[in-house]
């Protein structure tokens, strides 16, 4: 059995099929997913989808892309919401230097602000980390997220900065692109990872994994990302299901 780390089952590409792709999953032997909102849209969609389901839980926060449009009632909001009894995170935030929908200060105001409303709630934070790898590092530093610590979401950074990021209490992610042929860094990466602090995850619809790239991710696509993990550290698939499983679930409190 494996654990999505990072699903967007709510997104609109599932709107067609989305209990078949949930299905699908479990046929497939994913016991749990773990659903990500990360705006004023996605995150009550988010909550619904893991009040409908068992097996799904929610995390919400505000997505660096969006932090230009976030007030303080929407950190009000979040932070009332991690009293559901399904709400295991305050993700996805971070920074993102890659798309220009938010400037740079703003973008760290807000990272830092869910920073502390982690610590406040005493839940663990999933990053988002896009062309930021120091920046990053910087603020969970300077803002002690190691009281919480977290995840690294579908790390793409060096292993120096994973390094740091392992010193902080964090978990490293892999998702798709660690199927890659050419995934040269991401490869090199998870071998270095601690068996204890690796996870998995698809974050669908995105980052489809080898053999499907190029076309919609779904979070049954996860056994991909475990098997080539299982190839990089030597071990059969079955050890990693059972260990990212445990990691998960340590991480998360499930």
């Amino acid at each position: 059995m494996l654990i999505d780390t990072h699903v967007h089952l709510n997104a609109e590409q599932f709107n067609e099929d989305r209990e078949q792709v949930i299905e699908r999953a479990r046929q497939n032997g994913v016991s749990i997913m773990i659903n990500v909102g990360f705006n004023r849209e996605t995150i009550p969609e988010t909550i619904e989808l893991a009040e409908k389901y068992e097996f799904i839980y929610a995390v919400v926060g505000w997505h660096p892309t969006d932090a230009i449009h976030m007030i303080p009632e929407d950190l009000n909001w979040i932070e009332s919401l991690c009293n559901h009894k399904k709400v295991v995170a305050v993700g996805e935030i971070g920074l993102d230097y890659y798309w220009d929908t938010s400037p740079k200060d703003i973008q760290q105001k807000v990272f830092r602000q869910q920073i502390r409303l982690a610590r406040k709630v005493n839940k663990p934070i999933v990053i988002h980390n896009r062309d930021a790898h120091q920046d990053v590092v910087n603020i969970l530093a300077e803002e002690n997220a190691a009281e919480v610590g977290g995840v690294m979401h579908c790390y793409s950074g060096s292993w120096e900065i994973a390094k740091k990021c392992l010193d902080m209490n964090f978990y490293i992610s892999f998702g798709g692109p660690v199927t890659f042929k050419n995934a040269k860094q991401p490869k090199e990466v998870l071998k270095n990872v601690p068996l204890d602090r690796l996870l998995v995850e698809t974050d669908c619809p995105y980052l489809t994994p080898h053999p499907y790239r190029g076309k919609r991710n779904e979070t049954s696509y996860v056994k991909y990302v475990a098997e080539a993990a299982a190839e990089l550290k030597g071990l059969s698939f079955d050890e990693i299901a059972r260990i990212t499983t445990n990691n998960a679930k340590k991480c998360f409190q499930i």
